[in-house]
C-alpha cells in the first residue's frame, strides 16, 4: 500500500486529494488546520466523494512515501512541522504551487531528487472547507526523471492529464504567464470574462510579455504567440471563474503576488529587463489591500 499525505486542501489539493483516493491501492491523508468530513468534488464528470483520514496535529503524523505540499508559497513556513513528521528517508515531495522557484524551499530538508516540482493547471474553487468545484480536468507537468516518472503513475487512474516533461523549465514559465495576467482579475476584481475587454485585455498582454521576456532571460523557450494563447485561454474559460489570487483578495487572505508576479520583477532586475507594468500592477495591489 502506497501511502500519501497532501498538505493543504485547498481548491487544487482537495481537488487532487480526492482523485487519488479513488484508487484503493492508494491510503491518503490530509493535513489541515480544521477538521472536515470528507471530500466532495463537483467535477466535468460528474461529483466524486473521498474519505481520507484528516489530521490536524502533526503530532499524529508518521513518515509516508509521499508527502504532497499543496499550501501557498506564503505558507512555507507553517507547513514546517508537517514536513519534520510526514519526512522519512525514502520520502518523496511533490511541490504543487504557482511560480517558478518550487524547489529552493525544501532543500534543507530533503535531496533535490527526491523533490518533485509540478507545475498545475486544475481551474477549482473551494466552496467550504471540503467542498469544491473543479472546472476542468486540467493537467500537471513535472520534470521528466525518475521520481516524476513516479508520479505521474500515482495520478494514472484520474482524469487529469500529469505529465512528465523533458523541458521543466519551459513549462513552469508557461504557467506563469498565464498566471501573471491574472492579477489583472485581481486588481479589478473581476473573474475570468474581463479578458473580453479589450483595454483589460491589452495590460494582460503586457504582463505576459514581461514574463516572456524574463522567462527567456532563464532559458525558457516561449514564443512570440504566448500572450495571445493566454487571452484567448481566458476567454474560452468559464467567464465568471476566479482564480486564487482573486479569491484570496475576496476573502482577505494573504496573496501570492510574489511568486506571481513579483518574481518576474526581481528577475527581470538580476538580468536588466524591465518589468513595468508587472512592477505596477504588484504596488496597485499592495496598495489596495493595506490596512
Amino acid at each position: 500500500m502506497t501511502t500519501i499525505a497532501l498538505i493543504g486542501p485547498g481548491a487544487v489539493g482537495g481537488t487532487i486529494a480526492a482523485w487519488l483516493a479513488q484508487n484503493p491501492a492508494l491510503t491518503v491523508i490530509v493535513c489541515a488546520r480544521t477538521p472536515f468530513a470528507g471530500l466532495e468534488i463537483q467535477t466535468p464528470g460528474g461529483p466524486i466523494i473521498a474519505d481520507p483520514a484528516v489530521l490536524t496535529d502533526a503530532a499524529a503524523a508518521t513518515p509516508v512515501d509521499w508527502v504532497l505540499i499543496a499550501t501557498k508559497a506564503y505558507d512555507t513556513a507553517s507547513a514546517g512541522a508537517w514536513l519534520d513528521a510526514l519526512v522519512g528517508p525514502q520520502t518523496r515531495l511533490v511541490v504543487l504551487r504557482n511560480g517558478v522557484e518550487h524547489v529552493e524551499p525544501f532543500l534543507d530538508r530533503l535531496p533535490v531528487a527526491r523533490i518533485v516540482p509540478a507545475v498545475v493547471d486544475i481551474p477549482a474553487e473551494r466552496d467550504a472547507p471540503g467542498r469544491i468545484r473543479q472546472r476542468r480536468d486540467g493537467w500537471i507537468k513535472v520534470p521528466d526523471d525518475a521520481a516524476g516518472r513516479a508520479f505521474v503513475a500515482l495520478l494514472a487512474h484520474t482524469p487529469i492529464a500529469a505529465e512528465a516533461v523533458a523541458d521543466f523549465k519551459t513549462a513552469a514559465w508557461r504557467k506563469l504567464a498565464l498566471n501573471c495576467a491574472g492579477a489583472v482579475n485581481a486588481l479589478i476584481l473581476k473573474p475570468s470574462g474581463i479578458a473580453h475587454d479589450d483595454g483589460a485585455a491589452a495590460v494582460m498582454r503586457t504582463l505576459v510579455a514581461e514574463c516572456v521576456a524574463v522567462g527567456r532571460a532563464e532559458g525558457a523557450d516561449l514564443p512570440d504567440s504566448l500572450a495571445d494563447e493566454v487571452i484567448d485561454g481566458y476567454r474560452s474559460a468559464a467567464p465568471d471563474g476566479i482564480n486564487s489570487l482573486h479569491a484570496d483578495r475576496l476573502a482577505g487572505r494573504p496573496m501570492e503576488l510574489d511568486v506571481r508576479n513579483g518574481v518576474i520583477v526581481r528577475r527581470g532586475a538580476a538580468h536588466g529587463i524591465a518589468t513595468p507594468a508587472n512592477a505596477m500592477v504588484v504596488a496597485l495591489i499592495q496598495a489596495a489591500t493595506r490596512p
